[in-house]
């Protein structure tokens, strides 16, 4: 290597550091504070600046207000429930789809495809009116009542994305197609390959697809707030933003409901990056 292309080479390297550097940075930085103001007295939050350290690290006086008077037990759990049902048709939605796209040959085919994607690249923001008209609609016409349930929150999550199909399609890849086809000259029918061989070889995929998901459902706020506006269908996002009613002067208090939203998912995230960037890698490379 020459020595202007051992310059070349240490620079992207102090560019990318610096650049991945200043990212994390820009994450972390606005999370000092709220870290901070959650061990603070309401005197100590207003009398010291937000950079200030406080002074005692085990007052969890504002946790246990956060928790308890803020109903976040009840939005943490009516968020798991909504989780595991819509992640779970979600999961099996999005794998049959993709099983079915990349295994079979029909008309149509990649009309579906270009759906997905065409659907993937319109603003969500711009149907919310006509998806809630949908909703009533539906529930309307098979007597159910789907707004202000977590029912309407379930089938809205439950969709499948393109990230979703594409995630399992991928992976579909490098199953070799051999294995439909020993199975079904032994008798199996579709059914029973896609369940008994296909899905538990997918596993990778599918824990990529249920981190995803629960990241997405767990930090959406949108869509709890449309539909279910009832406090005692609150999940952890409309819960926390119940506390500028009651707690619209105790910062401290506020911050410790900050802390106690983020913490979950960023030790989720943490613990289990390494599959999600596995998963999302998959069929990157062309073996």
């Amino acid at each position: 290597m020459t020595k202007s292309e051992k310059i070349k080479a240490r620079s992207a390297t102090i560019l990318k550091y610096a650049t991945l550097i200043s990212m994390s940075l820009i994450v972390i930085v606005p999370m000092i504070p709220i870290f901070l103001g959650s061990f603070k007295t309401n005197n100590e939050f207003y009398e010291t600046s937000v950079w200030a350290l406080p002074r005692n690290f085990l007052n969890f006086e504002n946790y246990r207000i956060a928790f308890t008077d803020g109903n976040m037990l009840r939005g943490f759990l009516n968020t798991f429930l909504i989780m595991v049902v819509a992640i779970t048709i979600s999961v099996f939605i999005g794998a049959m789809t993709a099983y079915v796209l990349d295994r079979f040959r029909f008309k149509g085919r990649n009309l579906v495809n270009y759906l997905y994607l065409f659907a993937a690249l319109i603003p969500t923001i711009t149907l919310n009116i006509a998806i809630f008209s949908l909703m009533a609609w539906i529930g309307r016409n098979l007597g159910l009542q789907l707004i202000n349930t977590r029912l309407s929150a379930i089938i809205l999550f439950a969709g499948t994305d393109i990230i979703t199909v594409y995630i399992f399609m991928q992976f579909l890849k490098h199953i070799p197609i051999a294995l439909d086809e020993s199975a079904i000259i032994d008798g199996a029918s579709y059914y029973r390959v896609f369940f008994r061989i296909i899905l538990p070889l997918m596993k990778p995929a599918v824990t990529t697809v249920i981190i995803l998901k629960f990241v997405a459902i767990y930090n959406d706020f949108y869509i709890p707030m449309l539909y279910m506006p009832a406090e005692d269908l609150a999940v952890i996002s409309t819960a926390l933003d119940n506390f500028r009613g009651p707690f619209g002067s105790q910062w401290e208090v506020i911050c410790a409901g900050q802390m106690i939203t983020i913490l979950p998912i960023l030790i989720v995230f943490i613990a289990l990056q390494k599959y999600i960037y596995k998963g999302l890698l998959i069929g990157a490379v062309k073996e």
